[in-house]
C-alpha cells in the first residue's frame, strides 16, 4: 500500500513540514499571523506565533507515499489549555469548561491539493479519533467567510467572533454524533470508497457502529459469531466482558441438562410466574413490585421507552455503563447531562455534588449504576437514599445493582423501590449468577409502576431455559456466596501480578469482578495495548470510548480463573515489551465487537 492514501498520527519527522505549511498558509496566504524569520509557525506558546497548546496537541496527517498532503490538529480536554484560550478566556467562553470538549484546529491542506478528498478525510479521521476517546462535543474556530460550510457539517456558532490578523473567525461547536452523521451524509460515498483503499493507521475503528451501543465482547468474534468454530473458545481469554469466571450452580447445570430437548421446544410460563415467586421469596419482596426481563437491557429499553421522550432531561454518571447513554441519547434523543466522576476522587460518587446537581437540574430521570461499571466503585445505600429523599418529588431514580452481590446484597435499595414510586432498582442475574448466556434479570418498583411495565411486557419474554436456570440459581445462595468470595481473592492476585509489570502507571481494583490498568501519558494508548494482547488470544476492554475522563489510557480486565489470569498477565507483559517507545508506526486498529458489559 506504498502509494495508498495513508492516515496516521504525526511523527516528530512531520513537525518541520507542518510548521512550514502553516507559515505558507496562515502567514503568507491569509495574513492571520505575521511572517516569521524561520519560515515556520509552531504550536509552541513561547514563540507567540502559533495557536497553542504545543505538545499537548495530537496531529493527524494524510499522505501518499512520501508526499504529505495535509494535517489536522486536535486538542483533547486533558491537555490543560485549548488553542482558543489564546484569544478568549474560559470565563468568557464557558463551553470550554463544560462537557470536556475536544478542540479541532487548523485543518490544513497543501494549496495544490485542496480539490482532493484530503480535507473531508482529515475531518472524518479527527471525529473518529475523538469518538474513540469518548468525545461527545467539539469546539473550533471557523473563518467567517466559510461559515455556511461549517454550519452544513453540523457546527453551530456560539455568538463569539475573534479577529486574528487579517482573518475573522466564529467560535463554533457541535456534537460528535451529529458531525459524524453529516460528514457521512455529505461524503459517505467517498468515505466508503476510501475504506478499502486508505492505509488507516489510527488506533480507532474506521467506521462507527450503526447497530447499537458499543460493548465489550469482541472475543466472540475471535471464537466465530457464525458458531461454526466454537472449539476456539478454549483458545480465547474473554476478559473484555464481565461474564462470570465460575460455572452456574450445580442445580442450574442439572436442570438444563435434564431434558434439553423439552426445554428447547416447550413454551415457558407466559408471565414467568414461578420465577417471579422465587425472586420474591429470595429477596423478601412483594411479587407485585417485580418485573422480569431477558437481561437488564431488555428492562432498560422497555422502561425508558415508556417513561422518556425527546423532551425529557436525564442525568447520567460519567464514566458509566454505556447502554444508558445509548438509549437516552441515540434511541430516544433525550437531553442528557453528566455528573463527572473524578480520577482524583478515586472515581467515587460525591453525594453532596449528586444532590446539588439533581436539585438544580430539573431531571425527569437520574441513573446510578452501583457498584459502578466501569469505575468499580460503590456508594453505600444510605448515601443514595439521602440523595433520593432530597430530590424533587417528580424526579425518577433508576438504580442499577448488577454487581451488588460482590459488595453486600443486603445493601440494596430494592426495599425502598418497592415502596417509593420515584425509585426503580434493576438487577441483572447475568454476571452474579453466571447466566449471561440465558439472559435473565428483574427490576423492583412500586406496584403501580411495576404493573404498568408488566402490561408492556410481551408474553414469554424470558425463555424456558432462562426461567429454569434463574429459579435454580436463586435456590442456591451458598454456592454463589462462595464464588463471589473467591472472586475477591482472584482479583487481588491479578491486580498484584499486574502491578509487578513495568509499564502501567496505575492498577486499580474494583469492588466487583474486574480491575483497571492505566498507561502513562508517554506510553502506548489503551487501544494499542488491547490490540497487541489479542495477538496472544487475550481480549481486554478499552474504556476510552466510554468517557474522555479515561484519556485513551485505561483498560478494563475481567477477573478469570487462575490459569486464565496468568495468561492475561503474560499477554500484558509481552504487549508492553512490544510497545516500548521507539517501536514501529501503529498498525491499523482491530475492529471491536459487542457482547455484554
Amino acid at each position: 500500500m506504498d502509494q495508498a492514501l495513508q492516515l496516521r498520527v504525526a511523527t516528530p519527522l512531520d513537525l518541520d513540514w507542518i510548521g512550514e505549511l502553516r507559515h505558507r498558509v496562515y502567514a503568507e496566504e491569509l495574513g492571520q499571523h505575521p511572517a516569521h524569520p524561520s519560515g515556520r509557525l509552531s504550536d509552541a506558546p513561547a514563540e507567540g506565533d502559533g495557536d497553542g497548546p504545543g505538545d499537548a496537541a495530537v496531529r493527524l496527517v494524510v499522505a501518499r507515499g512520501a508526499t504529505k498532503i495535509g494535517f489536522v490538529s486536535i486538542t483533547p480536554p486533558w491537555a490543560g489549555r485549548y488553542g482558543l484560550e489564546k484569544y478568549v478566556s474560559r470565563d468568557a467562553l464557558p463551553l470550554l469548561s463544560e462537557g470536556a470538549p475536544f478542540e479541532v484546529r487548523i485543518l490544513t491542506v497543501e494549496p495544490g491539493l485542496r480539490s482532493t478528498v484530503a480535507a473531508p478525510l482529515l475531518m472524518y479521521a479527527a471525529l473518529r479519533w475523538i469518538a474513540s476517546r469518548g468525545g461527545r462535543r467539539v469546539v473550533a474556530m471557523g473563518r467567517t467567510e466559510l461559515l455556511g460550510m461549517y454550519v452544513a457539517t453540523g457546527l453551530r456558532p456560539v455568538g463569539r467572533t475573534i479577529r486574528c490578523g487579517d482573518v475573522t473567525f466564529e467560535v463554533l461547536t457541535g456534537s460528535v454524533a451529529e458531525l459524524t452523521r453529516n460528514v457521512l451524509r455529505r461524503y459517505g460515498t467517498v468515505v466508503e470508497r476510501l475504506r478499502a483503499s486508505v492505509d488507516w493507521r489510527l488506533d480507532a475503528d474506521f467506521a462507527p457502529r450503526a447497530d447499537g451501543c458499543e460493548h465489550g465482547g469482541a472475543s466472540f468474534g475471535a471464537i466465530g459469531t457464525d458458531f461454526r468454530t466454537l472449539e476456539r473458545r478454549h483458545e480465547v481469554v474473554a476478559a473484555d466482558v464481565l461474564d462470570a469466571w465460575f460455572p452456574p450452580a450445580p442445580g442450574v447445570r442439572a436442570v438444563l441438562a435434564d431434558d434439553p430437548s423439552w426445554a428447547a421446544r416447550t413454551s415457558p410460563p407466559t408471565a414467568a410466574d414461578g420465577l417471579l415467586a422465587e425472586i420474591a421469596r429470595a429477596r423478601a419482596l412483594p411479587p407485585e413490585s417485580l418485573v422480569v426481563g431477558a437481561g437488564s437491557s431488555d428492562l432498560i429499553f422497555r422502561a425508558f421507552g415508556r417513561w422518556l421522550t425527546a423532551e425529557s432531561r436525564v442525568l447520567l454518571l460519567d464514566p458509566g455503563y454505556g447502554e444508558y447513554a445509548h438509549v437516552t441519547e441515540r434511541v430516544i434523543g433525550c437531553r442528557v447531562d453528566r455528573l463527572a466522576l473524578r480520577r482524583a476522587d478515586g472515581w467515587r460518587i460525591d453525594p453532596e455534588r449528586l444532590t446539588a446537581a439533581v436539585r438544580a437540574g430539573g431531571y425527569d430521570l437520574v441513573v446510578v449504576v452501583n457498584p459502578n461499571n466501569p469505575t468499580g466503585r460503590h456508594a453505600p445505600s444510605a448515601q443514595l437514599r439521602a440523595a433520593i429523599e432530597a430530590s424533587p418529588a417528580d424526579t425518577r431514580w433508576w438504580i442499577d445493582e448488577a454487581y451488588l452481590g460482590y459488595v453486600d446484597p443486603a445493601d440494596s435499595l430494592a426495599p425502598l423501590a418497592a415502596a417509593d414510586r420515584r425509585v426503580t432498582v434493576c438487577t441483572s442475574m447475568s454476571k452474579m449468577f453466571a447466566l449471561s448466556g440465558v439472559r435473565a434479570a428483574y427490576l423492583v418498583a412500586a406496584p403501580e409502576t411495576a404493573g404498568e411495565l408488566r402490561r408492556w411486557t410481551p408474553p414469554w419474554a424470558v425463555s424456558l431455559p432462562a426461567q429454569l436456570a434463574a429459579v435454580a440459581a436463586l435456590r442456591d445462595p451458598a454456592y454463589y456466596a462462595a464464588c463471589w468470595e473467591r472472586t475477591h481473592v482472584l482479583r487481588g492476585r491479578l491486580a498484584a501480578d499486574l502491578r509487578a509489570l513495568d509499564g502501567f502507571s496505575e492498577v486499580g481494583e474494583s469492588v466487583a469482578n474486574f480491575v483497571t490498568v492505566t498507561l502513562p501519558h508517554a506510553g502506548p494508548s489503551a487501544a494499542r495495548l488491547v490490540g497487541e494482547c489479542r495477538r496472544y488470544g487475550v481480549h481486554l476492554r478499552d474504556l476510552s470510548p466510554m468517557s474522555p475522563a479515561y484519556e485513551g489510557r485505561t483498560v478494563r480486565i475481567a477477573v478469570r480463573d487462575t490459569e486464565e489470569n496468568a495468561r492475561i498477565v503474560a499477554a500484558c507483559r509481552s504487549a508492553l515489551d512490544a510497545l516500548r517507545p521507539g517501536d514501529a508506526v501503529p498498525a491499523p486498529a482491530v475492529p471491536g465487537g459487542r457482547a455484554g458489559r
